[in-house]
């Protein structure tokens, strides 16, 4: 293989497909990047057999080939070369040459035929739809998603195409969010799948806020993406999501608005003499008033109090704060609403009005 390329052309599908790669590695494969060079294109992979990877450029390459090389050494090169710089990649017998001007690099190459690759996915269901509107489903409920949990299935986001809608589902256990938002999924009823957390982090950097059109391809084990230039292909957690329809609360008497940046300020300040393990504060209702409170084990105490649009009968409720300003981080309206029930029921919020994309938190014992 030998090839001439800029650098600045090599070094940004080099960071996006990299960013999958592992610094331990199981396999010293799975430290490569994949080059795949043909007449008129290169085409870059990278994995963590999770998650892959592939940029492709537009190139004229004079000879032809496969190998694979250092992913984050190669891309460590292409930084530190100056702008502008033109890099020359020859490969000869298990070493390849990487040279730029007076700068010359010899690295290890493993066989391409080594490298782990997802060619096909079995049994897809395939749609299109606007790049920023995926990136935004993601955006608004990424944030639930569990961490290490040993219910391996909420260690993810469940997405669920269903008749002219793709909703998003992620929960840790203790807090809910769903987004709807319409697209053209094709004809297909509860069909859902997870995919891991790693694989959603992955996408969302990858994803940009523009319309452009974007494939999706949901299969028995993988979901893949396809844009104009990239391919982001995961595996999918294998295991049943929770039933999202029961935790949504559909009894809730007490309804509560309030402005969404008031009560973040304020959340943010009494937060500051929070238990820092257990983060809880309290939130004590009465007409048109709200209490916020915090007490750590030093014995100190944060209150604040602001004017809310409340008219049922007294409540006091605790919740872990970090879940409620995430949940204000991703609502974008003036006011937020909140419903209530009792000081033992989960609380429903959202943008008054608006029921594309809704919030559940569990409340909390103090």
């Amino acid at each position: 293989m030998k090839l001439t390329i800029q650098r600045k052309i090599l070094l940004k599908p080099l960071q996006q497909v990299v960013g999958v790669v592992e610094r331990r590695q199981t396999l010293p494969i799975l430290g490569n990047v994949l080059l795949n060079a043909t007449a008129r294109e290169l085409k870059l992979t990278a994995t963590d057999l999770e998650v892959e990877l592939q940029a492709k450029v537009k190139l004229t390459v004079s000879e032809p080939g496969d190998i694979t090389l250092p992913a984050r050494k190669l891309l460590d090169i292409c930084r530190t070369l100056p702008e502008g710089a033109d890099i020359d990649i020859s490969v000869k017998r298990e070493r390849a040459t990487v040279q730029s001007g007076k700068s010359r690099f010899i690295l290890a190459t493993m066989p391409a035929s080594e490298f782990p690759v997802v060619d096909k996915i079995k049994s897809p269901h395939k749609f299109s739809a606007p790049q920023n509107e995926l990136r935004q489903v993601i955006d608004r409920t990424a944030f639930s998603m569990a961490q290490q949990d040993v219910r391996y299935y909420l260690n993810g986001l469940m997405l669920e195409p269903d008749n002219g809608v793709l909703r998003a589902v992620a929960t840790d256990g203790h807090r809910l969010a769903i987004c709807e938002s319409a697209m053209d999924v094709g004809e297909t009823t509860g069909h859902q799948v997870i995919v891991p957390r790693k694989g959603i982090q992955e996408l969302h950097r990858l994803l940009e806020d523009d319309t452009t059109a974007i494939t999706v391809e949901i299969g028995t084990n993988h979901i893949r993406i396809t844009t104009k230039e990239l391919r982001f292909t995961s595996k999918l957690i294998d295991g049943r999501f929770p039933d999202y329809n029961r935790v949504i609360p559909k009894e809730a008497n007490k309804r509560l608005v309030i402005d969404r940046e008031t009560l973040r300020q304020a959340l943010t300040r009494t937060s500051i003499l929070s238990n820092e393990k257990y983060r809880g504060i309290r939130l004590s209702l009465s007409k048109n008033n709200l209490k916020i409170q915090a007490h750590n084990p030093e014995q100190e105490e944060a209150v604040d109090e602001i004017e809310v649009d409340y008219d049922s009968e007294p409540l006091d409720i605790g919740f872990n704060v970090t879940y409620l300003l995430d949940v204000l981080a991703t609502i974008d309206s003036d006011s937020v609403e909140f419903l209530l029930r009792d000081a033992n029921s989960s609380t429903l919020i959202h943008q008054p009005g608006i029921d594309d994309y809704r919030y559940v938190v569990m409340p909390m014992r103090l």
